[in-house]
């Protein structure tokens, strides 16, 4: 009997039967479908800002006698943009050759700026001794207006062309002395640490560490900086005269052509948006953050 019980109690209890669970499979997106979906999640928003833009001219044409409607200067720019290269004289040019007057200026400028700031931003952020020298003139003119350094460039010059691009070098400078030197300071110490053991010149240390490690903050401040060009660039042109997409608008103000002056201002922020947007993918291909 004992021998029974036992073999009773060591019997194999059966399992319930197992439950198959059906699971739902999402069908892969195709090719297509993979674009379409953030496309329209970026146009339909921009969409609704445009819309939203040419109702509120709209409203401001209506209660503002003499201000162009949204359909008036859409067909004052199809009549401009239909020839925008013409050339009657070098007081009569299309707005193309303005513009193009203007990308020559803001490029020495910018290219000038470029030369001078960048290695000035290495030397202050590597050398204790000229960042304490240099600091207090860069405190003391960065918050300096950029149109007051134009009759500064007149005086230096005697003439509007070089006075302009002067302007944009010195408004366009700071940002990247600030960001390259920013970018130094901010270089872990074991890679300077790894140079002193291997004991590398300063040029090698410069060319094989610091660069590397600060060209996405030398690109951001130049991304700043040609922000900052292209802005001043129509101002100054205002005052100095001569060709260029300012004066352009100085002079259409003065024949009354106000759908010109709004067409010049889509432009001037289509030139400015494009090249920000061309710095910022030269930035992230040069950015080692993952």
């Amino acid at each position: 009997m004992k021998s029974e019980a036992r073999s009773l109690n060591t019997a194999p209890i059966a399992a319930p039967p197992a439950q198959v669970i059906a699971l739902k499979v999402t069908p892969a997106p195709r090719r297509g479908q993979r674009w379409v979906r953030p496309l329209l999640q970026r146009l339909i928003p921009a969409s609704c800002g445009l819309i939203l833009l040419l109702f509120v001219w709209q409203l401001a044409s209506m209660s503002s006698k003499g201000f162009p409607t949204p359909y008036a200067t859409w067909q004052a720019a199809v009549t401009l943009f239909a020839d925008p290269f013409y050339n009657n004289g070098p007081n009569d040019q299309g707005i193309g050759w303005n513009v193009v007057a203007s990308l020559q200026r803001v490029a020495i400028g910018f290219g000038l700026a470029a030369l001078v700031g960048v290695p000035a931003g290495f030397l202050i952020g590597r050398f204790t001794f000229i960042a304490h020298m240099l600091n207090p003139i860069i405190a003391l003119l960065r918050p300096v207006s950029p149109l007051a350094w134009l009759p500064i460039g007149l005086l230096l010059f005697q003439r509007a062309e070089p006075a302009s691009s002067w302007t944009i070098f010195i408004c366009s400078i700071w940002p990247m002395v600030i960001n390259t030197a920013e970018g130094v300071q901010r270089i872990p110490q074991d890679y300077l640490n790894v140079a002193r053991v291997l004991r590398l010149n300063e040029w090698t240390v410069m060319r094989r560490i610091l660069f590397p490690a600060v060209l996405p903050a030398v690109l951001t401040g130049m991304r700043l900086s040609m922000g900052i060009a292209w802005l001043v660039i129509v101002a100054a042109e205002m005052l100095t005269g001569g060709l260029g997409i300012g004066f352009w608008i100085w002079n259409e103000w003065n024949n009354l052509n106000v759908e010109n002056i709004l067409i010049a201002i889509v432009v001037i922020g289509v030139v400015g948006l494009l090249l920000e947007q061309a710095l910022m993918l030269l930035a992230r291909r040069f950015s080692w953050e993952k």
